[in-house]
């Protein structure tokens, strides 16, 4: 793709950001959603493959249909009550009408089944885009107007992401399909918390991201996509497969790793708030998705394949981790210490 093009894309998408997050009215976030939607577009689909042109368009479709049930749930609002402020949204269906919208733009169960797909036809520097920063407008959007929404609803597809995004993700050899499971999983912990305590959603969202980058990054510089190459890795980097261990393990949300820290927080809140039964439901549901991270550390830094693989198997090579990597990796691990102050700091 031309530089100048990729560069006027990722403007447009730092643009449509800013936007979105930082409206009252709905017309202007739902301008922003759609200045995202069209920036994000060309960068699916510049590899030309027909899978990343059926990604593109499955995208466009879905991000589409769910930009106009924002415009049509804000109409209604604005119909019934006079107002356009985001924060009031006060008449049902609006609320229910905007619920289904934003769980369509994050990808939540039950409007999960176009994210695994698209995120299959993307690179993973797209996929990187894709499950981290095209998912903060709508999830500002969700804190925003979280007060007026159904807290029943919001548990109900909390648990079941949490559920379908550990149970699909168990039987993959794509390391995206995998990828796009372990988020839908995630944002159900984000879903679950988001009315009684948003702050901690926010926090929940932060750490994701961060982890999330780190294995997108670490994947893109071993240049893996599959169980099969990732078997491989070890002979190639085998520093960077041993943190990649340690990361996969931080996103699992095993102490002592920085991605503890919110499942322990949402834990806590959610039995201060008489839910123990939710919380201890969607615990066990972390155990799923655990076992599909302990199968991809396995593969990194464990296991060679028993067969002969279809692609080239590379030596041990000399070449130099990025410090963006080895800076996020630290972050991804290392921050559980330090809870006491970020707890605070939110």
């Amino acid at each position: 793709m031309n530089p100048q093009a990729k560069l006027i894309f990722i403007i447009s998408l730092a643009l449509g950001t800013t936007i979105t997050i930082s409206s009252n009215h709905w017309m202007m976030a739902w301008t922003g959603l759609e200045i995202n939607t069209l920036a994000v577009l060309p960068l699916i689909s510049k590899s030309h493959h027909p899978r990343a042109i059926e990604a593109a368009t499955k995208y466009f479709l879905v991000q589409a249909t769910a930009s106009a049930l924002v415009l049509f749930s804000s109409m209604t609002n604005a119909w019934h009550t006079g107002q356009w402020d985001i924060t009031q949204l006060n008449h049902p269906v609006s609320c229910l009408i905007l619920t289904a919208a934003i769980s369509m733009k994050l990808g939540l169960v039950p409007f999960h089944f176009w994210f695994p797909e698209v995120l299959q036809g993307s690179s993973l520097i797209t996929g990187l885009l894709l499950s981290t920063a095209m998912k903060f407008p709508p999830m500002v959007l969700l804190l925003m107007s979280s007060q007026s929404l159904n807290h029943t609803l919001l548990v109900t597809m909390a648990i079941l992401s949490a559920a379908l995004g550990g149970w699909m993700g168990l039987n993959q050899t794509q390391i995206r399909k995998i990828m796009a499971f372990s988020s839908i999983s995630h944002l159900g912990w984000m879903a679950i918390i988001i009315v009684y305590n948003p702050k901690l959603t926010l926090l929940n969202f932060y750490l994701y991201a961060l982890i999330t980058s780190t294995v997108f990054l670490t994947l893109n510089s071993m240049k893996v996509l599959k169980l099969s190459t990732l078997m491989t890795s070890w002979t190639k980097i085998p520093s960077l497969s041993s943190m990649f261990l340690l990361t996969l393990l931080s996103l699992a949300g095993l102490p002592p790793l920085t991605g503890f820290l919110p499942k322990w927080l949402i834990i806590q809140e959610l039995t201060k708030q008489d839910m123990a039964p939710t919380a201890t439901i969607i615990s066990l549901l972390s155990l799923l998705g655990l076992f599909f991270y302990l199968r991809l550390s396995y593969c990194a830094t464990i296991t060679l394949p028993p067969h002969t693989t279809n692609h080239m198997k590379l030596w041990h090579t000399n070449k130099p981790i990025s410090a963006s990597i080895a800076i996020m990796t630290t972050l991804s691990i290392a921050l559980l210490p330090i809870s006491p102050m970020i707890y605070t700091i939110i």
